[in-house]
């Protein structure tokens, strides 16, 4: 039976409810939705789209890094983003951020999200054997 294991970093925001950043088994990562929160839980400069993609790809990336992984472990990441009209913006900032990096992906228009945010991702990455050895705490503070 493989164990899993608790991914923390101090590069996203803690959980805010009964859940973890992600968790890893064996070589897989699943990476819990990462709202448009920084990690040290100041507002966000602004509160247009853009701005909250950006930041909501960059928690997930993150803790992606936590786990010794890389945008290219990505297998499958999953955005549900506030009104469709917002499709297009949102796969500007992704595009931009992950790059020639392909994963399969889902966008889901909804009518709302917590807090009132506009976009929330979440991810499945597969890590190599030698990355999945290392430790996945981030105790940075």
């Amino acid at each position: 039976m493989t164990k899993s294991q608790d991914v923390v970093t101090s590069g996203a925001p803690k959980p805010a409810g009964h859940y973890v950043q992600a968790k890893l088994v064996g070589q897989h990562l699943y990476i819990s939705g990462q709202l448009p929160i920084r990690p040290d839980g100041k507002p966000l400069p602004d509160d247009h789209f853009e701005t909250q993609a950006a930041q909501a790809i960059g928690n997930m990336l993150a803790v992606l890094d936590a786990a010794g992984g890389t945008p290219a472990d990505l297998v499958r990441v999953t955005a549900y983003i506030v009104d469709v009209g917002n499709w297009s913006r949102f796969n500007q900032v992704y595009s931009a951020r992950l790059k020639d990096v392909r994963p399969a992906r889902t966008i889901v228009p909804v009518s709302e999200l917590h807090y009132g945010f506009l976009v929330e991702v979440d991810a499945i990455a597969v890590l190599n054997q030698h990355q999945s050895s290392k430790p996945v705490n981030d105790r940075k503070v």
